[in-house]
């Protein structure tokens, strides 16, 4: 049943198979809004690597102003990340179903006034530029944080680096263990994990492409959908809480 499953998939119960559905729906949201984002301002917002480094550059050439608007993009990952854990904790604390599902639901907010308001700011560049980056590098933490928790950091949403890495891991234990039919335990292959990461690394470049392919014709508007999606996501446990109160009374 859709209501059963959407429960599973952000409620306090957690099973590996809700954590993977989970990740791979947040992989979707994270490649469309990293997409659309780029279109609108010219820069990633889940490529803190990217961004270390460009910092770096900016220093060396002299452009302190853009090393500072750099670090300022971090500290709003940061702070998204910072984020996530409270709600987290504070639901946890107050045994709420909607632990996991309040960090969706502020995002799927979020992304709801930027589709709103952002076509608005687009006169005042400086400011629609600097509000774009901030309010997207806070997602994108807010987001990662919330999967990595769940799941005990062994999924990522938004570090599509890691994922390669891991799928190329994988396929060299596939490849040894062919060879070596008796292998010691650290060189198992799982071909479960093969396929999750792979799936993540899909859905990212898929939601890219329906990110920037929505931006391109409907503009801010394009991210209504987003958050339409994750208040779906996020919001059984939620009702769930407002009707039958806490877990621990």
């Amino acid at each position: 049943m859709p209501i059963d499953y959407l429960r599973r998939l952000s409620g306090h119960e957690r099973t590996p198979q809700a954590n993977r559905h989970l990740g791979l729906s947040l992989a979707l949201v994270a490649g469309a809004a990293n997409a659309g984002g780029f279109l609108a301002v010219q820069q990633y917002t889940s490529h803190m690597t990217g961004i270390v480094s460009s910092m770096a550059d900016h220093i060396a050439l002299g452009n302190f102003t853009l090393a500072l608007a750099g670090l300022v993009s971090i500290a709003c990952f940061l702070l998204g990340a910072m984020v996530s854990a409270l709600l987290v904790n504070w639901g946890r604390d107050h045994g709420l179903r909607s632990q996991f599902a309040l960090p969706l639901l502020l995002e799927a907010a979020l992304l709801m006034v930027f589709g709103i308001v952002g076509s608005h700011l687009q006169q005042q560049v400086t400011l629609y530029v600097s509000l774009t980056v901030l309010l997207l590098c806070f997602m994108m933490g807010l987001q990662n944080a919330i999967i990595t928790k769940v799941s005990h950091a062994e999924i990522r949403t938004t570090h599509v680096t890691g994922l390669i890495t891991d799928i190329g891991i994988e396929l060299g234990r596939m490849l040894y263990w062919r060879g070596h039919p008796v292998a010691p335990e650290t060189a198992a292959f799982n071909r479960q994990r093969l396929g999750t990461h792979a799936a993540l690394v899909f859905l990212f470049f898929a939601g890219g492409v329906i990110g920037a392919t929505g931006f391109q014709r409907m503009g801010f508007q394009a991210v209504l959908p987003l958050a339409f999606f994750l208040l779906v996501l996020s919001l059984v446990p939620v009702l769930d809480d407002l009707r039958h109160g806490r877990v621990r009374e």
